[in-house]
């Protein structure tokens, strides 16, 4: 770019198309598994990492002390998002690897792999074409920091890392009533989950070790070592209570899995507000545009400012005004693009509130290339008598005119709800600033991943 041709304009479609086509999130996930893997010939490799496309499958570790339920939680977590399962036992049960069968002899003999050992076999297992595929789970590894730092220098990195927790004396409670499925490896409980069914009541066995002097020990163990795996994984680690049912846990887990990480890559924010009259649009509008230095753009007041202005389409909007009647789309639409086009809109990012009211309006917007990356759905009384005293009403806001506005907004709400997919709805007869957090929180952390 000619630096003597400053200031440049940059056109409304280029951050846009990055942010669409995850660009910036590309360039930097390419970047770091150049720097993991170091490759000779990089271009090669960069081509290979493009084709597959698999920079946003799933990497988890989940950990917890015995009987916490991380290994149910694991087996439902691969299950429902079609990815591998992880463990020792599964590591060490591999045919055909002589690195798994040295494992199998060190772990009949002592109960116990050598981290080495097992990081070695991770690393075969990984390099498999499903995990690098579909992603992976790690149950219950790493065991201990020392395995954690090796694993992270090698390159394999969770992107959520779950770490279950329950008092200690439910824990060896728990354990005395584990079962075990040799046939499916699914986990059951005399107490809490006893299967129906009564072929694989049959054929359940009572797993060694869980004793209650066993357990203790084990509990010790994991106690000694998970203080010191923690700080490993500081900004992608969520705690999760076991002590609840199993199913509350899994769609916690399932839920922080879903979730995106905070990415470095630039993000310019366009936060479309839509509600109905009174809801609140035009003060968060302006808490969002005080804060994070956005354009805060309200659709009524575009309009009455280009009247004001006597400009070409404030000449073509008078009629309307003065006739009390609704302005035409395709006018509102060249007011509304003469404003978004504008370099500080394209720049800072935009907070939209007024607009669009219909489905039509939307489609017209998405058209033109105006699609919002925030898009919100959302009564406040007088704080003491004597202000209630000195209040006025504006003609606009008779009870006739907010009901036929509240009836438009609700005719229409759930076509818009329906046309921008990822919208954000929350509820706006709450604290001004409470409901501010909920949209900031939206805008600033990436939107959950929704996996079928």
């Amino acid at each position: 770019m000619d630096a003597t041709t400053a200031p440049h304009r940059i056109p409304p479609q280029m951050p846009q198309y990055g942010e669409a086509n995850h660009v910036f999130e590309l360039m930097q996930n390419m970047l770091e598994q150049l720097l993991i893997h170091q490759p000779k010939d990089p271009i090669p490799f960069m081509i290979d990492h493009l084709q597959r496309d698999n920079d946003y499958v799933p990497k988890i570790a989940i950990l917890g002390p015995p009987a916490s339920g991380k290994t149910t939680i694991a087996m439902w977590l691969a299950k429902h998002l079609s990815t591998n399962l992880l463990s020792v036992e599964s590591l060490i049960a591999k045919e055909y690897s002589p690195l798994a069968a040295d494992a199998r002899m060190h772990y009949q003999r002592f109960k116990m792999v050598p981290n080495m050992l097992l990081i070695r076999l991770m690393q075969e297992r990984l390099k498999e074409e499903d995990c690098i595929r579909r992603g992976w789970i790690l149950d219950g590894i790493p065991e201990t920091r020392e395995q954690a730092l090796t694993i992270q220098t090698l390159g394999i990195s969770p992107r959520h890392v779950i770490v279950l927790s329950a008092p200690d004396a439910v824990l060896i409670e728990r354990n005395l009533g584990k079962r075990t499925d040799p046939q499916t490896g699914e986990i059951y409980h005399t107490t809490f989950d006893w299967p129906p069914e009564s072929e694989i009541q049959n054929r359940l066995m009572v797993p060694a070790g869980i004793s209650e002097g066993e357990t203790v020990r084990k509990l010790l163990e994991y106690h000694r070592n998970i203080v010191r795996i923690l700080p490993s994984y500081p900004k992608i680690l969520k705690a999760i209570s076991a002590d609840q049912p199993c199913v509350d846990v899994f769609y916690q887990a399932l839920t922080y899995v879903q979730t995106s990480h905070r990415s470095n890559a630039p993000f310019t924010p366009r936060v479309l507000l839509c509600g109905p009259v009174g809801s609140g649009k035009s003060l968060q509008a302006a808490l969002l545009a005080q804060k994070y230095g956005l354009i805060n753009v309200c659709c009524g007041q575009l309009l009455k400012e280009a009247v004001a202005d006597k400009s070409k389409y404030g000449d073509l909007i008078q009629p309307f005004f003065e006739k009390e009647i609704a302005v035409p789309d395709h006018i509102i639409m060249k007011v509304l693009k003469q404003r978004l086009d504008q370099q500080d809109c394209v720049e800072r990012g935009w907070v939209l509130h007024g607009f669009p009211r219909d489905l039509d309006q939307a489609h017209m917007m998405d058209h033109l290339g105006y699609k919002p990356n925030r898009y919100h759905l959302m009564y406040k009384p007088p704080p003491t008598m004597e202000v209630q005293a000195r209040l006025l009403q504006n003609p606009k806001d008779s009870e006739e005119q907010i009901k036929l506005k509240m009836d438009l907004f609700y005719r229409n709400s759930a076509e818009l709800e329906q046309f921008y997919g990822e919208a954000i709805t929350l509820n706006g007869d709450q604290d001004p600033y409470t409901v501010f957090e909920y949209i900031e929180s939206g805008i600033i952390n990436l939107l959950p991943k929704k996996i079928p």
